[in-house]
């Protein structure tokens, strides 16, 4: 036999001596069912956040790839990785998220992309940027978008989030694709050039395209303008996935006073859009990243505006709504991520032991007295049956002396029960019952 079976033999002879065997029994039974469900909730809960997430960022180069960088490092130092995938970007983004096929948790959709369509499940963590529209034209200064009807549109190209808003603005001021009004949807890597050249006459931009540089490239030109939505207000009320935005005079350039007007522009958000199946410690930890980044002022953003809790096309998470107004949970608060971690692990495996055993071992007692009393009281209904037997009134002597036989096999039996001291009162209290059977039981002397 080996040292450890020795070992747990002592052990378990120990327990009984000092307790009891019933009393060990009963305990042990519970702390058995009670690891066995903690096992079983901790397996099917795994409360415990993953250390590796996906988000589906953008094309190359972009800004959504840039900043997806940047969380990627921010993440790195809660040990979590974050792998980049690379998208043709916010429609494609949407597309990816929405397929249970594809391998991602996270990323980034502008407002208004999900149009009719409903995603379930999927959820916003909140909206971190604004994505201005700007639009350039060559001319005369125009202040409504209906001016533009004639002319060579650029609208970027099919399934970028500049096209399907350039479409929806140019068919509020009835202008549509056809007749005299030529839309473009070629993509252009120098879109300043582009009007230069006059291969067009107007050019929708968003994103990259909107940065300041480029802006003040474009501007610089005499010849061309950037439009300033005078009925910006009327926009954002009709399309409520739009923001008013202002850019100041000589916010772009103070020496050249560019622009040389306020300029009023709109866009959608960027939302940070994850399925429903996102751990909330990692959409703590997305929140703290996303602070970090869009919370500092920009050219269209005040401090700490961003990350903002606005609920639009997905419904707000209830983990960032909880986050927007209390912040992490008390572990991820109190702890490192990895402790954390690991404390959440080890309370999906306790808890559930605690909440079992606290009720379970107020009835150890009674279950122990059950079993000990069952010991002695299943012994009273054969007596009872070998008192009834003798009282027959056809009942001889060799039947008397069966029944006394079964009597000394009875009492044999109950004298190896081991019983406890405190049940010492109903053992002997059976074993003067079985002497009591034992004289009714004895044929009369002559």
């Amino acid at each position: 036999m080996t040292a450890p079976k020795i070992l747990l033999l002592r052990a378990w002879s120990r327990l009984n001596n000092f307790f009891g065997r019933g009393l060990v029994i009963s305990v042990g039974s519970i702390l058995l069912i009670g690891i066995a469900v903690a096992l079983a909730a901790f397996l099917f809960l795994n409360t415990a956040a993953p250390r590796t997430l996906t988000i589906t960022s953008g094309p190359a180069g972009s800004s959504f790839q840039r900043t997806a960088e940047r969380y990627q490092k921010i993440l790195e130092r809660d040990g979590v990785t974050l792998k980049i995938l690379p998208s043709d970007g916010s429609a494609d983004n949407l597309k990816r998220l929405a397929d249970p096929e594809q391998h991602v948790d996270v990323g980034f959709v502008l407002g208004g992309a999900a149009g009719d369509k409903t995603h379930d499940r999927l959820m916003s963590l909140g909206s971190i940027a604004y994505q201005p529209l700007a639009i350039f034209y060559r001319g005369e200064k125009r202040e409504l978008l209906s001016a533009f009807k004639g002319m060579r549109i650029n609208i970027g190209p099919a399934g970028s989030g500049t096209h399907d808003l350039a479409l929806a603005l140019l068919k509020l001021n009835g202008i549509a694709p056809g007749a005299d009004t030529v839309i473009d949807e070629t993509d252009f890597d120098d879109p300043a050039k582009a009007l230069a050249e006059n291969r067009v006459d107007v050019i929708f931009l968003m994103g990259d395209s909107t940065d300041r540089t480029v802006i003040r490239k474009l501007m610089r030109d005499g010849g061309i303008r950037l439009f300033s939505f005078a009925q910006a207000d009327a926009y954002v009320r009709r399309i409520h996935t739009l923001n008013k935005l202002h850019l100041p005079r000589g916010s772009l350039d103070f020496g050249h006073d560019l622009p040389p007007d306020d300029i009023w522009l709109i866009g959608p958000t960027v939302q940070l859009v994850a399925r429903e199946s996102l751990h909330p410690a990692l959409s703590d930890l997305l929140l703290e990243a996303a602070r970090e980044i869009h919370g500092r002022p920009g050219l269209y953003r005040k401090a700490g505006e961003f990350p903002a809790a606005r609920e639009g096309e997905f419904r707000l998470s209830t983990d960032a709504t909880r986050y927007y107004t209390s912040g992490k949970t008390f572990l991820y608060r109190s702890f490192p991520f990895w402790l954390a971690t690991l404390i959440a692990r080890v309370l999906a495996f306790l808890v559930p032991i605690v909440l079992l055993l606290l009720p379970a071992l107020k009835f150890a007692p009674m279950i122990y007295r059950w079993r000990i009393e069952s010991r002695i009281y299943r012994w009273y209904q054969v007596l009872l049956d070998l008192e009834r037997e003798a009282l027959k009134p056809d009942v001889d002597a060799a039947r008397r002396q069966e029944l006394l036989r079964q009597l000394d096999h009875v009492e044999s039996a109950v004298n190896r029960i081991v019983i406890p001291a405190s049940f010492g009162d109903m053992f002997y209290g059976l074993r003067g019952h079985i002497g009591f059977v034992r004289r009714n039981l004895m044929p009369e002397p002559d």
